[in-house]
């Protein structure tokens, strides 16, 4: 047993060779993990129960090992038993070790030398741990070699995205995963939840989103749920969205928790990826909504000096609030994913919202169409919701189906690549506009039955605005009228009897 024990210290100390200088640093690694943890797996193969959920053949260093775990987890996944006995048949044929060892002889040395179960989830994480740091390093020695001897036509861009997904990817695996909870954890999550909902304005389980009907229909904006907002152009889609982004932004409430860090408990802090506009415009859109001074007043400089002060007044107002804008343009879904990342640790995030899903990216390959890459865009928003367990609401184009049709309400096949998106989706909610049709109808000349025909229609759709839920995986369905003041690009809930103005062209 001495002798054994001797062996098996030799095979870790001569791989370490710690002490003597060496012209190169060797990979992080830890032998001693890697045999103890192999050796409770033998002892009691209950121990593979808790690292199997994250820990692979690939993460042990030392390829025996790597040998031994895949062939050890073959076993006890077909329901049969894995001991030094039942591993020696494949292992018979292998390189001795020693001229003093075989490997049938170091299973059972692993098995004679293991420590306690208790400890092989801590052993698991640090040969998870250590085989991440030398992914680490390989990304690392690839950047430098790749920036070295790059080719002329190939942009520092190319490598800075291809460093990003090699990374991203790379975080992705490195998650032990919570496993299933108990159903009294569930419950009593539930009883939180609602708790919030009763202390929050509106009495919402979710983000009031500043617009009652909404509200009412949705319960306001789900903690982890993908909300697609989409519409034909000029429906309203960003108008809708910015509204709503601003109204949960300027609301926040946070209370200090009793270790010291501050908890939202209404409204919440923003992130917008405005893929399309600039900060700018979209700042000079919600400052027309705060000031109802038209956006076009404001961006070619035609107010008088009583305006000019309000936009001061407000601009003041608005710069405490907690909104964050990206305009990076054409970004992937890597990226977005890990700037969201970088924001919720910096400042804090409760929701995020990307206008629109068509300029995301995803991995492209010539294989791939544009349908799987929406598909790949989609999956990637839902798993970033429910990992940072925030809402996202993400806009998105309409095929030109719709104008195709008599009634030009949206219907969930009018997406783009709608398989994916509508898949993905928790909420599916459609900008409708009736004025917008019915305003390119207008006759060619100011009188006459015609144009009085077209006055009285013009009329009753005037600003008014339709919010279509066509899908909705925790309530109703069905239709949230809404009133549009399109010179503020301002969304209102609708004021119930009340007589609208005649449109007078």
């Amino acid at each position: 047993m001495a002798q054994n024990a001797t062996l098996i210290s030799d095979r870790s100390k001569a791989a370490h060779a710690a002490d003597e200088p060496l012209p190169f640093r060797q990979a992080p690694h830890n032998l001693e993990a890697e045999q103890a943890l192999l050796g409770a797996i033998l002892v009691n193969n209950e121990a593979m129960d808790r690292v199997s959920s994250f820990l692979e053949a690939q993460h042990f260093f030392d390829p025996l090992h790597q040998q031994i775990f895949e062939t050890v987890a073959k076993l006890i996944h077909a329901g049969k038993q894995a001991t030094p006995i039942t591993l020696k048949t494949f292992f018979e044929n292998a390189e001795p070790i020693s001229p003093t060892m075989t490997v049938p002889q170091y299973l059972g040395t692993l098995a004679a030398n293991a420590t306690s179960i208790i400890n092989a989830l801590e052993y698991g994480r640090t040969v998870y741990d250590l085989a991440t740091r030398r992914a680490l390093i390989i990304i690392g020695e690839d950047m430098v070699n790749c920036a070295f001897d790059s080719a002329v036509d190939q942009p520092p861009k190319a490598q800075i995205e291809e460093a990003e997904t090699r990374l991203y990817d790379l975080a992705e695996q490195n998650k032990y995963g919570q496993g299933f909870l108990g159903f009294n954890t569930a419950l009593t999550n539930a009883i939180d939840m609602a708790n919030a909902a009763y202390q929050r304005s509106g009495h919402l389980s979710g983000l009031s989103t500043g617009l009652s009907d909404l509200d009412a229909k949705l319960g306001g904006l789900q903690s982890s749920d993908l909300i697609i907002l989409a519409g034909r152009p000029s429906m309203g889609k960003t108008a809708l969205a910015t509204n709503i982004a601003y109204n949960i932004a300027r609301n926040l409430r946070t209370e200090q928790q009793s270790d010291g860090t501050e908890k939202a408990v209404d409204g919440a802090i923003v992130g917008f990826f405005s893929l399309e506009m600039s900060s700018e415009q979209l700042a000079t859109r919600i400052l027309s909504e705060q000031t109802e001074i038209s956006s076009e007043k404001i961006r070619r400089g035609m107010i008088d000096e009583a305006e000019f002060r309000k936009l001061v007044e407000v601009s003041r107002e608005m710069s405490e609030i907690p909104l964050y804008i990206d305009q990076t343009g054409g970004i992937s879904i890597t990226q977005l994913a890990a700037r969201a990342r970088k924001l919720k640790r910096q400042k804090g995030l409760g929701l995020l919202v990307v206008d629109y899903l068509q300029l995301l990216t995803g991995h492209k390959r010539q294989s791939d169409g544009r349908v799987q890459e929406v598909s790949e865009i989609t999956t990637g928003l839902k798993a970033l919701a429910k990992e940072l367990s925030v809402p996202i609401i993400a806009l998105s184009q309409l095929s030109r189906q719709v104008e195709q049709r008599d009634d030009k309400r949206p219907q969930l096949a009018d997406l783009r690549e709608s398989g994916s998106i509508e898949q993905d989706a928790d909420v599916v909610m459609f900008v409708f506009r009736e004025e917008y049709y019915v305003e390119r109808k207008k006759p060619s000349e100011a009188h006459g039955e015609e144009f009085l025909k077209w006055q009285q229609e013009m009329g009753l759709v005037h600003g008014r605005a339709e919010v279509i839920i066509g899908k909705q995986r925790h309530g109703p369905t069905g239709t949230v009228p809404l009133s549009f003041e399109g010179q503020f690009t301002r969304f209102s809930s609708l004021v119930r009897d009340h007589e609208m103005p005649d449109y007078l062209g």
